[in-house]
């Protein structure tokens, strides 16, 4: 399938309720719509193409950009790519959910998302705690080096309350998946937690809300998901 018969089966698969969805969460026009599940189908027939997904990233189309993240090739991006792929991620669900999750499969994921982190820029820092959750979830314990995951949860404690919210959102996020999927820091993933407490996000247009890394980490730790590791980082 070449870029305009994707663009058309895209559109095609578009539903306005789902639109209207994406944009309450911050998504902007150009988009279709359309639904993760419904990619499917579109991406059992293309598998991985990396000229395709720079196509489709270029189109500034939510949708698009989403598909480009699921057919993309990190195995032959570089850190520039991933540069670009930043520059144009420009709400949180692109940032977090297509750009981090692509980069948490190359081999420098961590060096590009320690760059993000220090950034103060508030979705390249989401990004980066986003891709550092991916990363835990998916690869052995063994590939993380102890020290510094804990000066990351130190980080985060002490300035998770004074950061941009999405980036507040992202450390409230890596707290608890550090709790959850990283054994050797457990422990003092729930006492971080404990000291957090509760994280309050301001969303546009929406209520504030409160988020409980502690209480999500007793939760997850009831339904005996300690150690859990996804098989795959993307679908």
């Amino acid at each position: 399938m070449d870029f305009d018969m994707v663009m058309k089966e895209l559109e095609v698969l578009g539903k306005e309720r789902t639109k209207r969805t994406y944009m309450s969460n911050g998504a902007d026009e150009p988009l279709f719509g359309v639904a993760t599940g419904a990619m499917k189908s579109l991406v059992k027939k293309i598998k991985r193409n990396q000229p395709l997904a720079e196509q489709l990233y270029a189109t500034g189309n939510y949708d698009a950009m989403y598909f480009a993240g699921i057919i993309a090739d990190p195995m032959v991006m570089t850190e520039a790519d991933f540069e670009r792929w930043i520059d144009g991620a420009y709400f949180y669900m692109l940032s977090d959910y297509v750009v981090a999750v692509t980069l948490a499969e190359t081999d420098f994921a961590q060096a590009v998302a320690d760059k993000w982190i220090t950034s103060g820029e508030e979705l390249r820092m989401s990004a980066g705690w986003s891709c550092y959750c991916w990363l835990l979830g998916n690869r052995p314990d063994s590939e993380f080096s102890v020290s510094k995951l804990a000066s990351m949860l130190n980080q985060a404690e002490n300035t998770i309350h004074d950061s941009p919210d999405r980036t507040k959102s992202a450390m409230n996020n890596f707290i608890y998946t550090v709790g959850i999927s990283y054994l050797p820091l457990h422990d003092k993933a729930v006492e971080t937690a404990k000291k957090v407490g509760p994280v309050e996000i301001n969303l546009d247009k929406k209520k504030s809300s409160i988020l409980h890394a502690y209480d999500n980490i007793q939760k997850n730790l009831d339904r005996g998901m300690l150690g859990f590791k996804r098989k795959h980082v993307r679908c």
